[in-house]
């Protein structure tokens, strides 16, 4: 007699639950695939020689202007964009900015309609998220997942100068190479991350799209480039003594373990050991919180900084510089 094998026995609710899971994935495949580019750019390597490169691009303006990493341009000043439906064009590189991954690209020829961006502060841990990009240059690959954690931080470097990407988002929807410079989308389809690191397997990071990344992005359209402030300081977060924290009801500030000689912060009289608590008249927490106002408009206005020495607060003076990123 033959035996018939039955599928999971699923509740109604459950099949449901799946079926709008689908139909919220489809939905956003059918909407930004079209709308991301896989990019093929040549990188100079050392002796002359080019070596291809691939990655993924985000239509995010009617008039052609794509969004993706600055690690898939690296130094080179064009490449070839594809879409979904076959076509290619050239592009060139409007600006880059390495030390928040982020560029800005230009198509040569028709693109899309645009994305819609959306905003990566409103995100939650276990929303949906779908990643839209071009793995291995196939194009018009969909992964689909959940926010994993947020808050997260990536360091990045150009030349000796170094940052911390803030508030990355982390998602285990599948990642893999040439899938950075992709779309990380909400069920709406609205575009809130730049997929931009595999992390592990299973672990993937995106460049938020949020009130930074907007300035960044509307820097590197009209100057191409990101001018930053420069102190010369590194630390570490550290606890604040229990007088200070009953007083600030904050518990951390920023240990300095080194001042760069001859920099504003030694200028300022900063020292090793000092513990960083206001920049500003703001709250220094951690590195990340002094980073976010080391920006263009930093550049050269006296920044009060005040630092717990021993038992003395020592309130200075300091007065940043442009940061020069080496090549």
């Amino acid at each position: 007699m033959a035996t018939t094998l039955s599928g999971p026995d699923r509740s109604g609710r459950e099949q449901a639950a799946l079926d709008a899971y689908s139909r919220i994935v489809t939905a956003v495949a059918a909407e930004l695939t079209p709308k991301v580019a896989a990019l093929n750019v040549a990188h100079r390597r050392s002796g002359g020689r080019f070596v291809r490169g691939t990655g993924s691009a985000v239509v995010f303006t009617d008039d052609g202007f794509l969004l993706t990493n600055a690690h898939v341009v690296g130094h080179s000043d064009a490449g070839t964009a594809s879409f979904a439906d076959g076509t290619t064009t050239p592009f060139h590189v409007i600006g880059a900015d390495p030390l928040s991954d982020l560029a800005v690209v230009r198509a040569d020829g028709p693109t899309p309609p645009p994305a819609t961006l959306g905003e990566a502060d409103t995100l939650r841990v276990g929303q949906l998220v779908v990643a839209v990009g071009n793995p291995l240059g196939l194009t018009g690959s969909v992964t689909a997942g959940v926010v994993s954690a947020l808050g997260r931080s990536l360091p990045a470097s150009a030349g000796r100068a170094t940052r911390v990407i803030d508030d990355v988002v982390q998602t285990d929807a599948t990642l893999h190479p040439g899938s950075s410079g992709g779309a990380l989308a909400t069920a709406d389809g609205r575009v809130v991350g730049i997929n931009t690191a595999i992390a592990d397997v299973g672990l993937g990071l995106a460049v938020p799209v949020n009130g930074t990344s907007r300035q960044i992005i509307t820097t590197l359209l009209s100057e191409g480039r990101v001018r930053r402030a420069y102190l010369g300081l590194a630390g570490i977060p550290a606890p604040l003594p229990p007088p200070l924290r009953a007083r600030t009801e904050r518990s951390t500030g920023l240990r300095i373990i080194e001042v760069v000689p001859a920099s504003p912060a030694d200028r300022a009289g900063l020292r090793d050991g000092d513990l960083l608590l206001t920049a500003g008249g703001a709250p220094v927490t951690g590195a990340q919180a002094l980073q976010r106002l080391m920006l263009e408009d930093a550049i050269g206005r006296p920044l009060p900084l005040t630092a717990l020495r021993g038992d003395a607060l020592v309130d200075v003076i300091a007065v940043p510089v442009e940061l020069v990123a080496d090549e």
